[in-house]
């Protein structure tokens, strides 16, 4: 080992070789990053040679000062590469937090181009000549899409938590179900928002059971909401009992300074039980029982931006427009051109043009013969790999519905060479990423979240995977 370190060059040798400079040259760099890429590639080699780590040309030859500067140009590409890059989900899960969530359809997308390349009437009103808001948006639509008085939109559900307990509660009491003190991704729980927004939390009944008369005994002169929280990330089965929005709001009605909330979380547009889908409250029915505010995710079941949506009473929803924190939790053109296309889906009733909608009703017979296709043309160009067709189960992730499983069909790969394990890897490795899932040793592909053109290039990278070709990243 020491001999091998003793072979390697010093920095001021290679700096005043032909292939530095022509290692410069074709990366447009100066002297002085030159000189820095390689230093650092030639510390990480000798870390991997002490770490007995390092399979490349033996330290001394030409070989090896060929292995430095590709080592460097390597450097350099990542230096200057995007972080964020397209993955493609066939993992089954529609919803996928890790992978973003909800994606876009092709005409929101094309909307969402159009106002980010140009200058937009963002806060402006065209026809007046003045000052607009950027409230007013997506406003028409979710108000038409729920049956609300008023909407506007922050950057998710937590922020639209946050901002309706800051403006409406700050030091005042809010009663919460202990059955919904929840807590989603990330760690934050209600609890913890309340508390930041300065509210009082006030908890009332039980884990399991919590009666109406828990929240009529504990309203007072301080008492400012009451606030249920929908379980969407979780079930509690058995001995249970909650109380129905509905008798919840004809509580508050006997109080003028108390006000109803409910924090949907998911939200749904869309009725997925017809379908038998799970049983998700559409925004419009809780906003029909009389609900003073209503909040609720935009890339969960909506299937549209990441975006906190608060809809409810003309009033209410005006003083957290004029709320300091708005401003703080506000959301940008770009998102608000993909919720408002999202929207006018649905009021044009185009969910199918909505991807996550349409991942979620899929049957599974479509799934099947998308699955078959796959297979067939897998086997005519590979016979190193043995598919098999099973039936399997979908999530629709997303902390939403998740008593919910999707019947699908899953497509089992296995290779002559290469392990599951060793196969998800690769794929995993590959650009674009592919995910799939690893089940009982077995490979699984499930095709409810691929689209056509997304299975021509997982052929695509199993072929490179069986030929032994790499990508560039991998080499």
């Amino acid at each position: 080992m020491k001999e091998q370190l003793r072979q390697i060059p010093p920095i001021h040798e290679l700096q005043h070789t032909d292939r530095f400079e022509r290692f410069t040259a074709d990366q447009n760099l100066s002297f002085e990053k030159g000189t820095e890429l390689v230093k650092e590639s030639v510390s990480l080699i000798r870390k991997s040679i002490r770490e007995n780590n390092w399979d490349g040309p033996q330290p001394g030859t030409v070989r090896f000062l060929e292995a430095i500067y590709t080592h460097a140009e390597l450097l350099n590409k990542k230096k200057f590469s995007l972080s964020l890059h397209k993955v493609i989900n066939a993992s089954g899960t529609v919803l996928h937090t890790n992978l973003g969530r909800a994606r876009l359809g092709p005409e929101t997308i094309e909307h969402m181009s159009n106002v980010a390349g140009s200058y937009t009437n963002l806060e402006y009103e065209v026809e007046k000549g003045n000052r607009g808001s950027r409230h007013t948006h997506a406003e028409k639509f979710i108000c038409e899409l729920t049956g609300a008085e008023a909407a506007m939109v922050v950057n998710n559900n937590a922020a639209a938590v946050f901002l309706i307990l800051s403006a409406l509660a700050k030091n005042k009491e809010v009663i919460v179900s202990r059955g919904e003190l929840v807590e989603i991704g990330g760690s934050f729980r209600v609890s913890s928002i309340m508390e930041e927004s300065g509210a009082k939390l006030m908890e009332v009944g039980t884990t399991n059971k919590t009666h109406l008369h828990d929240f009529e005994s504990h309203i007072g002169e301080d008492t400012a909401m009451i606030m249920k929280v929908h379980q969407s990330n979780f079930i509690i089965k058995g001995f249970t009992s909650s109380v129905e929005s509905g008798d919840l709001v004809h509580l508050t009605r006997k109080y003028d300074h108390v006000v109803y909330y409910e924090d949907l979380g998911s939200g749904a547009l869309y009725d997925f039980t017809k379908h038998g889908i799970g049983t998700e409250p559409l925004v419009r029915h809780v906003i029909e029982k009389g609900a003073d505010l209503v909040s609720f995710s935009g890339d969960k079941l909506l299937g549209g931006p990441q975006a906190g949506i608060i809809a409810g009473r003309k009033d209410v929803v005006n003083l957290l427009k004029k709320h300091q924190l708005a401003r703080v939790l506000r959301v940008d053109k770009m998102t608000l051109a993909a919720l408002e296309m999202t929207l006018l889906h649905y009021l044009k009733k185009e969910e199918h043009k909505i991807p996550a909608v349409n991942g979620i009703i899929r049957q599974k017979e479509e799934i099947m013969q998308q699955s078959m296709e796959l297979m067939a043309q897998l086997k005519q160009r590979d016979v190193s790999y043995n598919v098999e067709l099973v039936e399997g189960k979908s999530k629709v992730g997303g902390g939403t519905m998740p008593e919910v499983e999707l019947d699908t069909y899953l497509i089992s790969i296995r290779h002559s060479q290469f392990s599951s394990h060793e196969l998800h890897e690769r794929l995993r490795m590959h650009e674009p990423s592919i995910i799939a899932r690893i089940q009982q040793e077995r490979l699984l592909i499930d095709l409810r979240t691929v689209s056509t053109g997304e299975q021509v290039e997982i052929l695509q990278a199993l072929d490179i995977i069986s030929n032994g070709i790499k990508t560039d990243d991998q080499n």
